[in-house]
């Protein structure tokens, strides 16, 4: 077989552009990082933007300033980083509630999740059932046996329709054949509050805002809401392990980093790389148990087939419940 010039050059060719693409410089950004917080300062969503910011800042030699646009549920803060120039300059610290519940919860959703890209999770936590004390159930089957045995008449309280805890107690009550009457508060402290005073009778939390309460005997926690147990209360059952009918309830708040979806691939994976590196420092785990949760950065695929599952899963649950809100 003849071998032509041209094939001779495209063979000698090639190993050059291969070494020429590896050297290609990764990259970086050219002006200061925004990431923006869709919550007020405090909560978790802002403290892990907090950590990026510090971590990019070192990292990338470049400032790295955290701005809290609160309000609407996440949906003015997801606005504002769509409204940005998408070159990678401006992050999303964004969280289980307005990047997977919303687009089910809310009637006039402005934006789409195409609209978003996913560039990893950073930390997961279980939410826990907690009871007041006077309540006659110490494991999660004589709980249920008791809501059945009062259909209707038994009172959880949440910070809020639509968020996590409030959908915890939602898809808890429909795998288990119970219903109980829902009571809004502002906030989960002072739902907590009126649980510990026995105006309501349970209520899923934060593990990390509840158990100070648990441990002072307060309130009674029966299981967390994640698919396995939390090194915190390593006694406590997950929801999923205490009856067959309840095998399929696996609920995490989780709080990952999202840019714009026209961002240019290059800057989405050394975010990504940098997150993860971030996530596997030795202190961030501790340091991540001591707010209820466990590290969770991933890769990019495997970020974007979770976002898609928690959004198709929460569909279900709100679909069923007949619940949907108009965006303040």
């Amino acid at each position: 077989m003849r071998t032509t010039r041209r094939a001779v050059m495209a063979a000698l060719s090639a190993p050059l552009l291969i070494r020429a693409a590896a050297a290609q410089p990764r990259w970086r950004p050219t002006a200061p990082i925004r990431i923006v917080v869709p919550a007020a300062p405090g909560g978790t969503t802002d403290i892990m933007a907090r950590i990026l910011a510090q971590h990019l800042g070192v990292r990338w030699n470049i400032q790295a300033v955290v701005e809290n646009r609160s309000g609407g549920g996440g949906i003015i803060g997801t606005q504002d980083v769509l409204r940005s120039p998408a070159d990678g300059h401006t992050i999303l610290s964004g969280n289980i509630g307005p990047q997977a519940i919303a687009y089910s919860l809310f009637r006039n959703m402005p934006y789409a999740p195409a609209q978003l890209q996913p560039v990893t999770n950073m930390i997961r936590g279980p939410n826990v059932l907690v009871v007041h004390p006077s309540i006659p159930a110490r494991n999660v089957a004589e709980f249920v046996a008791h809501l059945k045995a009062n259909q209707g008449r038994l009172a959880y309280g949440s910070p809020g329709v639509g968020q996590s805890p409030h959908l915890s107690a939602v898809w808890f009550c429909q795998l288990a054949g119970a219903e109980a009457t829902h009571v809004p508060f502002r906030g989960a402290g002072p739902a907590m509050m009126e649980l510990v005073a026995g105006n309501i009778h349970f209520m899923f939390d934060n593990l990390t805002t509840a158990i100070q309460q648990i441990r002072e005997g307060r309130v009674r926690a029966l299981a967390v809401t994640s698919a396995e147990r939390n090194p915190q209360l390593p006694d406590l059952p997950a929801i999923r392990e205490t009856d067959p009918s309840l095998s399929a309830y696996d609920v995490s708040t989780w709080f990952g980093i999202f840019v714009a979806a026209a961002t240019p691939r290059p800057a989405v994976e050394a975010l990504n790389e940098e997150i993860q590196a971030l996530v596997a420092q030795p202190d961030m785990a501790a340091r991540f148990a001591q707010m209820g949760g466990v590290p969770a950065a991933s890769d990019i695929p495997t970020f974007e087939a979770f976002v898609r599952a928690e959004t198709a899963k929460w569909a279900v649950v709100i679909r069923r419940e007949g619940l949907q809100i108009d965006v303040g």
